[in-house]
């Protein structure tokens, strides 16, 4: 289970001038030190308005992070607590917006809602957590809403963090904003 405490954090040793990116080290399991990345970009969905969707690991020679690499950190409990401190700090610049965490697979979204859960106690003074789920329209002819290639129009449906939610039915996307 990870713990977060945002008193023990990775110090920045990059914050670009807008507020969007951080860059810190952190040390994995064979000893070698990894710069990570944690980048806030605006997402296009009029359904999600104002969330900049968190990214978070090293990048690539494209300057791409590259949020899908598994690595085995020596501390996950101050990895974590660095990202939501900086979450809280980008938010704190942008008070109006939401940030996004994407669950990608099962286990980052499972990993993802635990640590939600288990440190809900600490965050509810600064932090509001939604689960966001998506679905598709069931049309009155039977027939589920398409988009213009005919595709099944998949929308967001955000809805309070339900911290009884079971391992099978996790939220796909998490987003926090400031209280």
């Amino acid at each position: 289970m990870i713990k977060i405490n945002l008193e023990d954090t990775y110090e920045p040793i990059l914050i670009n001038d807008d507020i969007t990116e951080f860059k810190f080290n952190s040390e994995l399991r064979s000893g070698e030190i990894i710069d990570l990345y944690v980048r806030f970009e605006k997402i296009n969905d009029p359904f999600l308005p104002d969330v900049y969707n968190l990214a978070f690991g090293p990048i690539d020679s494209n300057n791409v992070i590259d949020d899908s690499i598994k690595m085995n950190h020596v501390n996950l409990n101050k990895l974590f607590s660095t990202i939501i401190l900086f979450s809280i700090t980008f938010l704190d610049h942008y008070q109006e917006v939401s940030v996004g965490i994407d669950g990608s697979n099962d286990s980052r979204a499972y990993l993802y809602h635990r640590m939600f859960e288990s440190n809900q106690e600490e965050l509810k003074e600064i932090l509001i957590t939604i689960g966001v789920d998506w679905y598709v329209r069931l049309l009155r002819n039977g027939n589920v809403e398409v988009d213009h290639d005919g595709v099944p129009f998949f929308k967001p449906k955000p809805e309070p963090f339900d911290l009884t939610r079971k391992a099978s039915d996790l939220y796909r996307y998490y987003l926090i904003a400031l209280k």
